[in-house]
């Protein structure tokens, strides 16, 4: 070991050559391999080391969750020496091997024997914990200033977690209010009418949708009968929905035919649209006296109308467009006869168009298929075997559009 080695380190730097000459003779050299854990701690020692070549680590809480680094050792470091004055003699933090080390070992009779020839040095070691107490101090501070940071930064989390949380609170009882008021709108009740039973469902995909039914008395004992799907869902769709509902009896209320009727909603659309929606529909008459319907469709799916058999009648469908973006579309017209023992289907494409796993769509040849097994059934459960026939084919993936049907039966007779 040179002479440099041990006059450098700042411990013993004021010591007398000859002092170091001695100490060089008699304190032991120790060889660590990289890894290995000087000091544990908590662990009582009577050592500490002097570190020649190499460097460390000081750990606290070594080996578990909160483990952190507090400072690097290196070439001149004192290991270990403030477990000697302490009072319990244990260690306050644990010292690892970072590479392979070349120490010097000092034991305490050997720190004691040194004092008594050298008194000075007291003043060197005190000046040296002063030092270490600093640091260490510090390191406390820079600590918790880390800590404040970080509870700071939690704290601002936790409150825009929890404002976000008020909002979904109020977004969520905003959604209620206008659920209940899209629920409102549709009708309560189904018409009686003798000979003729009538079902209706209406679920949409998210909290609140955009498609809707509705029916009304006319003058001579006929019966007004409305499907429609406006585009998009949620929100948005349900306010345009409320609007084309309210258009829609309006115009029909007036005596206005089918077809009139839908022209005029659309004129009033086309005035109000400002957010480039629109809206399919379906306005029928049905005269109950001879099972006639006279409808007027604009883009939505055409009625199916299945006799008494089970079997599907054919209903010629022209071109069409949907109500709130051109002028004058093109709205197709028909009159069909819903006769003894028929049932007569008003739906939106979230029936039809509703696909499963492999993109295939249900289509009008399912929807015909239930009514044809299930003829025997009540309109309403008529209804809610659509529905389960959509979520079986869906198979049980997320609804992706609203769900309408009107189920007109006429009784056999």
């Amino acid at each position: 070991m040179a002479l440099l080695r041990l006059a450098s380190i700042p411990l013993f730097a004021s010591l007398p050559e000859a002092e170091i000459t001695h100490l060089e003779k008699t304190l032991a050299d120790e060889q660590v391999p990289e890894g290995e854990v000087l000091f544990h701690e908590g662990h009582r020692d009577d050592k500490f080391y002097v570190l020649l070549e190499g460097q460390v680590d000081v750990v606290k809480s070594l080996g578990r969750s909160e483990e952190r680094v507090l400072g690097i050792g290196h070439e001149g470091s004192l290991l270990g020496e403030m477990s000697l004055f302490s009072r319990d003699g244990c260690h306050t933090a644990s010292v690892r091997a970072l590479t392979p080390l070349h120490l010097l070992r000092v034991t305490r009779s050997e720190l004691d024997d040194l004092l008594h020839r050298q008194p000075q040095l007291s003043y060197e070691i005190v000046r040296l914990l002063s030092q270490r107490l600093e640091e260490s101090e510090n390191i406390a501070i820079h600590d918790l200033k880390e800590k404040n940071r970080r509870l700071k930064k939690a704290y601002n989390q936790l409150r825009l977690a929890q404002d976000q949380i008020i909002e979904k609170e109020k977004l969520e009882k905003e959604l209620e209010i206008t659920r209940n008021i899209q629920k409102s709108i549709l009708p309560e009740s189904l018409p009686e009418v003798p000979g003729y039973e009538f079902g209706a469902l209406m679920i949409p995909a998210r909290y609140v949708g955009g498609d809707f039914y509705t029916f009304f008395k006319l003058p001579d004992d006929k019966w007004g009968i409305v499907v429609g799907d406006v585009s998009d869902k949620g929100v948005p769709a349900s306010l345009f929905m409320a609007l084309s509902y309210s258009l829609v009896r309006a115009e029909a209320m007036r005596g206005n035919s089918p077809v009139k009727a839908l022209l005029k909603v659309n004129e009033h659309l086309l005035q109000m649209n400002s957010s480039c929606m629109f809206v399919t529909l379906v306005y029928g008459i049905l005269d109950p006296e001879n099972g006639d319907f006279h409808f007027a469709r604009a883009a939505h799916p055409a009625p199916l109308l299945i006799d008494k058999k089970g079997n599907k009648e054919f209903i010629a469908m022209t071109s069409a467009q949907p109500l709130g973006v051109f002028e004058t579309p093109p709205i197709d017209e028909k009159v069909i006869q819903v006769k003894p023992g028929s049932t007569l289907l008003l739906f939106s494409d979230g029936i039809n168009e509703t696909v499963n796993d492999q993109g295939v769509e249900f289509g009008y040849d399912s929807i015909h298929k239930v009514v044809a097994v299930n003829r025997g059934i009540s309109a309403q459960d008529l209804c809610n075997e659509l529905w389960n026939a959509v979520q079986s084919h869906g198979s049980g993936q997320l609804q992706q559009d609203d769900f309408t049907t009107f189920v007109i039966k006429r009784a056999n007779r």
